[in-house]
C-alpha cells in the first residue's frame, strides 16, 4: 500500500527501512502457509461491510514474459486487447453501487499445462490441479463459498460467461438467482409460444417428443421486434458526473438450444417419464441507448417474473463496479507485479493484495472521525456559551 510503481518483493523490501529481501521472498514463494483460512477471514470481514446487491464473476489478465511462469500461455489477453503470453485469474467479487472487493480466485491453468510434467514440477502445480474451463472455476468458488456459509443474493456476469447455458442451468440448479449479459446471437422463443407434438407415429411404446412450430429467435432479433416504443429511460446510479441513464425493455422469453434443452428433457423424463416441450421462461433485457440505430446490450436473468424493471436493470449494471476492483489492484496494489513462478507462490500473493485492497476498502466504507473542532466533540457548556 506504499507508494511506489513497482511492487514486486525487490522493489518492496529496498523502500521498507527494515527491508528484507530474502525474508519476504520467502513468506510468498518458499513458505506452506494455507492462504485459503486467510481467505475465508477476508470474506467474512467484508461481506457485511459491503452488503453486496450481487457477486460478480469476472477474469482478469496477467501479461508475462517466458514460459515457466505458472499457467502462463499464449491465450487472449484482456489487459493488451490480443491474444498474448499470459496468465488469467477468474474471480468472484462481493459488488454494491457504492463498494466491491474480491471474494475467490482461481488461477485458470491452460490445456497444454495438464500434462506438462516437467512445467508442473518446476512451478510445483499440485497434482489435482487440472485445466478446468473458466465457467466451472466460477462454480468451484461458488460452491467453496456455500461451504464457508455464504450465499450470493444474484450472481452477475458478462456474455463471455451469460451465454454457456450449462453456467445458467447450473445456477439455478444451485437455486442461485443470476442477471448474465449474453451475446446477441443466443436464440430464444417468445414467452407465449406453444410445442406442438407431431402426427407421425415412432416405435411402439415411444412418444413423439413435441416441437416448437417456429425456429426460436436470436435476441437481437426479439429486441428488435418489440420496437422502440416498448423501451422506457431509467437511471440505475448516480455518476461522477451525473446520472447514469439508458433506455430498456424487458419480456419473458424461453431460451433455446441443445445444451437448455437437454438438461430439462432429462428432468421432466426423470419425474414424470415425458417432456411437454414447454421450456422454462426468464427475463430477457435489452438496453437501447437514445443515440444507438439498434439495442446494444442483453442479459438474461431468472429473477421472479413480478421483479421491477428498475430492479433488474440496477442489478445488471453492478458488475462494472468490479472495474474499479481491478484498477486498485492492478495500478495501486501490484496484483500484476508478481515474479515468482510457482503455484503456491502465486497464491500467497493473491491473497495477500485482496487483504491489502480489503484493508483500503474497510477505510473507505468507515464513518470518518469527528473533527477537533466539529459540533459533536464540543462540550454542552462550550456549544452553550459560543
Amino acid at each position: 500500500m506504499l507508494d511506489g510503481r513497482r511492487k514486486s518483493i525487490q522493489a518492496m523490501a529496498a523502500r521498507l527501512p527494515d527491508g528484507n529481501e530474502q525474508n519476504l521472498q520467502q513468506f510468498v514463494n518458499q513458505s506452506t502457509w494455507d492462504p485459503a483460512p486467510v481467505a475465508r477471514r477476508i470474506c467474512e470481514r467484508m461481506l457485511p461491510l459491503v452488503n453486496p446487491t450481487a457477486w460478480v464473476i469476472d477474469d482478469v489478465s496477467l501479461p508475462k514474459d517466458g514460459r515457466m511462469s505458472v499457467a502462463v500461455a499464449r491465450q487472449y489477453c484482456g489487459a493488451l486487447g490480443k491474444r498474448a503470453n499470459c496468465q488469467v485469474a477468474v474471480s468472484v467479487h462481493a459488488a454494491s453501487d457504492t463498494a466491491s472487493c474480491p471474494l475467490q480466485w482461481r488461477l485458470f491453468l491452460p490445456r497444454e499445462w495438464a500434462a506438462d510434467t516437467a512445467r508442473r514440477t518446476v512451478t510445483r502445480v499440485p497434482p489435482e490441479a487440472g485445466h478446468r474451463e473458466k465457467w466451472r472455476l466460477a462454480l468451484d468458488m461458488l460452491d467453496t463459498l456455500a461451504d464457508w456459509g455464504m450465499r450470493p443474493p444474484a450472481v452477475v456476469a458478462d456474455a463471455a460467461y451469460g451465454t454457456n447455458a450449462h453456467l445458467r442451468a447450473a445456477l439455478a440448479e444451485r437455486g442461485i438467482d443470476y442477471m448474465l449479459a449474453v451475446r446477441a446471437d443466443v436464440t430464444a422463443h417468445p414467452f407465449d409460444a406453444q410445442p406442438t407434438t407431431p402426427d407421425r407415429k415412432g416405435p411402439v411404446g415411444c412418444r413423439p417428443q413435441p416441437r416448437y412450430r417456429h425456429p426460436a429467435l436470436s435476441v437481437a432479433a426479439l429486441a428488435t421486434g418489440l420496437g422502440q416504443e416498448a423501451f422506457t429511460s431509467l437511471a440505475w446510479r448516480q455518476g461522477s458526473r451525473g446520472e447514469l441513464r439508458s433506455r430498456f425493455a424487458a419480456v419473458r422469453v424461453r431460451p433455446a438450444g441443445q445444451a437448455v434443452e437437454r438438461p430439462v428433457r432429462a428432468a421432466a423424463s426423470a419425474e414424470q417419464g415425458w417432456w411437454d416441450g414447454i421450456l422454462p421462461d426468464c427475463w430477457l433485457l435489452v438496453e437501447w441507448p437514445e443515440e444507438a440505430e439498434a439495442p446494444t446490450d442483453y442479459w438474461l436473468s431468472d429473477l421472479p417474473a413480478d421483479t421491477p424493471i428498475a430492479d433488474l436493470v440496477r442489478l445488471a449494471k453492478v458488475r462494472r463496479r468490479v472495474e474499479h476492483d481491478y484498477r486498485e489492484l492492478k495500478h495501486g496494489l501490484g496484483l500484476d507485479h508478481f515474479e515468482g513462478r510457482s503455484w503456491p507462490g502465486w497464491h500467497h500473493h493473491i491473497t495477500l493484495v485482496t487483504a491489502a485492497h480489503a484493508f483500503l476498502t474497510e477505510q473507505r466504507l468507515a464513518p470518518k472521525a469527528p473533527e477537533p473542532h466539529s459540533p459533536s466533540t464540543r462540550s454542552s457548556t462550550h456549544s452553550k456559551t459560543s
